[in-house]
């Protein structure tokens, strides 16, 4: 028998058992899925030439176009 740690609890589990893979339980399942929607967590992102060419929105705040 194989057993995974648990991301969220650090408990080991046997994920042959677990209906929550790749976490413990349920509730460890909802616990990662509310820090991913918290923005807890992120994905790093590399800027491309293409948006460095584009540069910052320019809008005026005084009306004229």
């Amino acid at each position: 028998m194989s057993t995974l740690r648990c991301s969220i609890c650090e408990r080991y589990f046997d994920p042959a058992t677990s209906d929550a893979m790749p976490f413990c339980s349920k509730r460890c399942k909802q616990v990662d899925l509310g820090r991913w929607l918290g923005e807890r967590y992120s994905v790093p992102a590399e800027r491309s030439e293409e948006d460095e060419d584009e540069g910052p929105s320019r809008h005026s705040s005084d009306g004229e176009d």
